[in-house]
C-alpha cells in the first residue's frame, strides 16, 4: 500500500523558513518522481515543485528561486525547504506521486499538472502570518 506522511508544516512570520517532509512507502521511491501540491484557503491546487529520480528538479514560477525541492533516497524521503515565505504561501502542502510526463507551457517551462498525480499525502498545513 502506497503511503505518503507530510509533516513540518507551522506558523511562520513573513520571510521565514520553514522545510517540509514527506516519508514514503510501499513502492520504489528512489525511481519515482515526486511533487509538491498546495491549495491555498478557498482557491483550487497549485503545483509548486517536482523532482525526478535522478534529481532534476523543476519549479513553478512562484516560488521559483525561494523554495528548493530535494530528496533522500536511502531514507525514502522527499523535502521541500521554503525560504523567505510570504502570505500568499499560506496553503496546505501536499506530496504526491505524477502519474503522467511532465507538461512544457508556451514559455518553455516544464510542469506537472495536478490532476496528473495518482497518490498523495493528508497535508501539512502552512501558515504564514504576522
Amino acid at each position: 500500500e502506497v503511503q505518503l506522511v507530510e509533516s513540518g508544516g507551522g506558523l511562520v512570520q513573513p520571510g521565514g523558513s520553514l522545510r517540509l517532509s514527506c516519508v514514503a512507502s510501499g513502492f520504489t521511491f528512489s525511481t519515482n518522481a515526486m511533487s509538491w501540491v498546495r491549495q491555498a484557503p478557498g482557491k483550487g491546487l497549485e503545483w509548486v515543485s517536482g523532482i525526478h529520480g535522478g534529481g532534476y528538479t523543476y519549479y513553478a514560477d512562484s516560488v521559483k528561486g525561494r523554495f528548493t525541492i530535494s530528496r533522500d533516497n536511502a531514507k525514502n524521503t522527499l523535502y521541500l525547504q521554503m525560504n523567505s515565505l510570504k502570505t500568499e504561501d499560506t496553503a496546505v502542502y501536499y506530496c504526491a506521486i505524477p502519474n503522467r510526463s511532465l507538461r512544457r507551457t508556451n514559455g518553455g517551462s516544464f510542469y506537472y499538472d495536478p490532476q496528473d498525480h495518482n497518490y498523495w499525502g493528508q497535508g501539512t498545513q502552512v501558515t504564514v502570518s504576522s
